[in-house]
């Protein structure tokens, strides 16, 4: 089934800290808690509600020149200066020297690694294959617990010092959130139920795959960790999400414990987060895991390629499952690397996770 960018746009609002957690947060006694979480879930709502309107009026398919395809990045950094007026003022453009205010200086790596990572290893220039412009604002709102993407640029809160830090501190994070842009112009996910779980979790695969590439790592050596480093020292975890390990990223007080599975037997079923969108993505997320682990060395040379041609290879549908990707993906290693270790791999890392891939 060809992905239907024109006809069938969801227009998405992506945000990398879950409603099911600043919900908790919410309803912590503390205000210095509760409030910027009751906060940044108001101001969530208006942009999604936003993102919505605005998106039907475009798709994801416009035209564009026929001007070469670029090979380097053409970022903009802007400052919101603690408003809500997007972009804000510009602050760094492509090129320029590194400015004094760390936020725009890792942001701006941030959208460099991503780019690189697609344009080396993939061979697509920017999240839309054209070389898209990458644009970023910082210092988002008041205290804003969250950073997410729009449709059209990066947007990163200051966090509130209690519970969450700067935004732009998980590279991984900014990777992520642009990761829903490759989505959003490929296979263009619809963000709910499992489709939405496997959007998330594409996100996620993306994001690690990032932080490894602009790290040297190979897979035995990543953390996937999913936000490493934006917890505050109070909060008792070490990430927003593991995928090594779901469930397993915090366990705190006021946060509650994660509560991602890690295989289809604990499966969530829930209303909330567009069906859990945040969720179950666990469970995609640890079989790439152990894809890529079980192959060894870097993950995105193997484990990464095979989920970027699925993605991009014009079969998976817009509502599909956990089934359909898995099945898409043992195809996609057949077809690109033949009947050996990386199909047999694939099919053992949905079989652990519970998946059926036949």
């Amino acid at each position: 089934m060809q992905p239907r960018p024109n006809n069938g746009f969801q227009p998405v609002f992506c945000t990398i800290v879950p409603p099911h957690v600043l919900d908790k947060l919410s309803q912590a006694d503390d205000p210095r808690l509760a409030d910027p979480a009751r906060r940044t879930l108001e101001a969530d709502g208006a942009r999604r509600h936003h993102r919505r309107v605005t998106a039907l009026a475009r798709t994801t398919g416009a035209a564009r020149t026929s001007a070469p395809v670029p090979t380097k990045p053409h970022r903009t950094l802007h400052d919101c200066r603690h408003g809500t007026d997007l972009p804000g003022v510009k602050v760094r453009d492509e090129g320029d020297e590194p400015t004094r205010d760390a936020s725009v200086n890792r942001a701006y790596a941030g959208l460099g690694a991503t780019f690189d990572l697609l344009l080396t290893e993939y061979g697509r220039s920017s999240i839309d294959g054209k070389g898209l412009p990458l644009i970023g604002s910082v210092h988002y709102d008041e205290k804003y617990n969250n950073a997410f993407f729009d449709g059209e640029q990066m947007v990163f809160g200051d966090g509130d010092g209690e519970i969450f830090l700067d935004f732009t501190v998980a590279i991984d994070v900014i990777a992520h959130e642009l990761a829903h842009g490759l989505t959003q112009y490929t296979a263009n996910l619809a963000y709910e139920g499992q489709s939405g779980a496997l959007n998330e979790s594409v996100s996620d695969v993306f994001g690690s795959l990032v932080k490894q590439h602009s790290l040297g790592q190979s897979a035995d050596q990543g953390d996937w960790l999913i936000g490493a480093g934006l917890l505050a020292p109070r909060v008792s975890g070490v990430a927003l999400r593991s995928m090594k390990a779901p469930g397993t990223a915090y366990d705190d007080d006021v946060l509650g414990k994660d509560p991602q599975p890690a295989s289809m037997d604990d499966y969530v079923e829930t209303d909330e987060d567009n069906g859990g969108v945040h969720i179950n993505s666990g469970i995609p997320n640890r079989a790439f895991y152990l894809l890529a682990t079980a192959l060894g060395g870097n993950a995105w040379e193997r484990a990464g390629r095979i989920w970027f041609d699925v993605l991009t290879g014009g079969e998976l549908a817009q509502d599909a499952s956990f089934t359909d990707f898995a099945k898409l993906t043992v195809s996609a290693a057949q077809h690109r690397f033949g009947e050996g270790d990386e199909a047999e791999a694939v099919l053992k890392a949905w079989s652990e996770v519970g998946v059926p891939t036949r």
